[in-house]
């Protein structure tokens, strides 16, 4: 079967359907394609807590908002308690079925563009026929595996913490977690609450603060730069690198208070100022692993809680022509001040709007202003 929009959103996670809130809100036509929320569903552990606050709603006109869903669906909750992955995930659905947003629960296998117009195969054998296609696939496809961590490990005996997410899974097992930032430390703490047996945390740096993270300051650019989209992009290379050191900084070098005493547990050991050095897998398929402080440790499962980085190259759906027309820079889609790339009607939401429009925007801080600024060049080019 085949379907044609003015644009297609591929992606169903919060900057896919904010985007689609405000295109809904203005009569434009649109169709979304992805199962929703499927990252946060899948890729995330049961019982996470965000950092983030009630303010990072993502309904970029403010009417369904984080407070307003909690007030209907949670009115007993106290405003510093910490919002949890589930009471996330039923917020944005709540959001979508408000909002009125349809979505296709199908994946794009393959795009391309000819003669201005693109077309989305679908696995579930339709197409899709759109003048304008807006990337809003989050951390998909863009999970970090050290090269220098694989190839000490063997094959088998670890996951990216993005698939470590079925803490039962480790009950009774030692596991080292290679990592230092908050999703570390919460894997840690829910391995232990699931019953693993041990739990090790190697990091580089030192250990972070138990303190709550100040993202104020995160808030007031991102809401401004709906007003100013060029702010980043004309900032100097060294400006913009002191933003990414200053949210690295607030990220990795402070962990949330309320995981201090959920860690500091006699079934949890930190090793600060660490790497892995050398690993050896004994006859019982354990491993031996070596750190850098010569300490040994007795491991049955390794997590690596090492992040996401952004490679356009490793989006598998994309046809050879329009990556060969993407201007990039590591790894990043170059975009304009609408979020459009070198492929005139290609556009990148969320984490791969990093290179142009500041880091801020791999967080859902950015759904907002991201929608507003890709919603509005769509809606005056049909004007």
């Amino acid at each position: 079967m085949n379907h044609s929009t003015s644009t297609l959103i591929v992606g169903a996670g919060p900057f896919g359907l904010g985007l689609a809130a405000y295109l809904q809100r203005r009569g434009y036509a649109y169709q979304v394609v992805g199962k929703p929320m499927e990252f946060w569903k899948q890729h995330m552990p049961q019982g996470m807590l965000l950092r983030s606050n009630a303010n990072w709603y993502i309904d970029p006109d403010h009417r369904w908002t984080i407070d307003a869903f909690l007030t209907l669906h949670d009115p007993c909750r106290l405003p510093t308690t910490p919002i949890s992955r589930e009471h996330y995930i039923a917020y944005v659905d709540w959001f979508r079925k408000q909002a009125g947003i349809p979505v296709i629960p199908a994946y794009v296998q393959h795009l391309h563009q000819k003669d201005g117009s693109f077309t989305a195969e679908l696995a579930n054998g339709h197409t899709i026929q759109a003048q304008n296609v807006v990337l809003a696939t989050g951390f998909e496809h863009f999970a970090c595996y050290p090269p220098e961590l694989v190839a000490l490990l063997p094959a088998g005996c670890f996951q990216h913490s993005c698939d470590a997410v079925t803490m039962s899974d480790y009950r009774g097992k030692r596991v080292l977690l290679i990592g230092g930032r908050q999703s570390a430390f919460e894997s840690a703490a829910l391995l232990r609450e699931a019953g693993a047996q041990q739990v090790h945390i190697s990091y580089r740096h030192e250990t972070p603060r138990f303190e709550e993270a100040n993202w104020s300051w995160v808030e007031t650019i991102v809401e401004q730069m709906a007003g100013q989209p060029d702010w980043f992009s004309r900032l100097s290379a060294q400006q913009q690198q002191q933003y990414r050191y200053k949210l690295w900084a607030e990220g990795r070098l402070k962990v949330e208070p309320w995981l201090e005493k959920r860690i500091y547990q006699p079934e949890i050991s930190l090793y600060p100022r660490t790497e892995v050095v050398w690993v050896s897998q004994q006859t019982d398929h354990s491993l031996r692993i070596g750190l850098s402080s010569t300490q040994q440790l007795a491991i049955d499962a390794v997590i690596l809680a090492t992040g996401y980085q952004v490679d356009v190259s490793r989006l598998p759906f994309l046809s050879g022509s329009i990556q060969a027309a993407l201007n990039t820079l590591n790894g990043f889609p170059l975009l304009d001040h609408q979020f459009q790339s070198s492929v005139p009607g290609l556009y990148f939401s969320s984490f791969a709007a990093g290179q142009s429009f500041g880091p801020f925007f791999g967080f859902t801080v950015g759904v907002r202003t991201a929608a507003h600024l890709i919603g509005q060049a769509l809606v005056a080019s049909t004007a």
